[in-house]
């Protein structure tokens, strides 16, 4: 009986155990509540990806989760124009500007810095995946403070039917197909779609808050 006491105690301490390394920390948000922006600036993303449509497509995809969620953005095109006609074309060099200089431009009450590490679509084997992670932060254009960061991915895996009916021939042969498919008509983009809801939408656990312009505007974050 001690024996079986003792497994049980060691039992519980493991599920207990993995239980604390699977909880997510609560964000602290007081510095956020505290800025309280109301209009945000989208710089271009730096991309890390081999594919140039990268940055275009998700920029492209930031301004309706935001306004969503309640804040007015900066409209994408006014920003490129304006640092293309100051000779800035590069998401490197906009990314240098000082934030002193952003705010005085644009009047915006912060930024979001984004940051592209997978686009695009692979072929492995028996399947062929598109894939899109980024990550962002949103720093106050008034005091260089980060009031928020994180990051999100979305696969087209997540679409997939598990049916494997064909065997390992049917397999190759609709990996093939997506592959071409997925290349040829940037399936990245739907997929940036999908992983721009995930990062910039307010309400999901540790994203951002709700905006002024949200009627969720001042609700508690989950």
């Amino acid at each position: 009986m001690k024996y079986v006491s003792f497994v049980w105690v060691v039992l519980i301490n493991v599920v207990l155990g993995l239980s604390g390394c699977t909880t997510v920390k609560p964000r602290d948000y007081s510095a956020f509540r505290q800025s309280n922006p109301k209009s945000l600036l989208v710089l271009p993303p730096l991309n890390h990806s081999p594919d140039t449509k990268a940055v275009g497509s998700v920029l492209s995809l930031t301004t309706f989760p935001l306004a969503e969620s309640g804040y007015y953005v900066i409209p994408v095109g006014v920003m490129t124009e304006t640092f293309r006609q100051n000779g800035l074309d590069s998401p490197e060099d906009i990314h240098n500007v000082e934030i002193s200089k952003l705010r005085d431009i644009f009047g915006a009450d912060a930024a979001l810095y984004m940051e592209i590490t997978d686009y695009g679509s692979s072929y492995k084997i028996i399947s062929s995946d598109t894939v899109v992670t980024a990550k962002a932060k949103l720093v106050d254009l008034r005091n260089g403070m980060t009031l928020w960061d994180g990051s999100a991915t979305a696969s087209s895996a997540e679409d997939r039917n598990s049916n494997n009916q064909g065997g390992l021939v049917g397999m190759l042969l609709i990996a093939i197909i997506d592959q071409v498919v997925n290349t040829t008509t940037d399936k990245g983009h739907a997929i940036a779609a999908r992983m721009n809801q995930r990062l910039l939408s307010a309400g999901r656990p540790n994203g951002l808050l709700y905006g002024p312009r949200s009627p969720n505007y001042g609700k508690v974050q989950q």
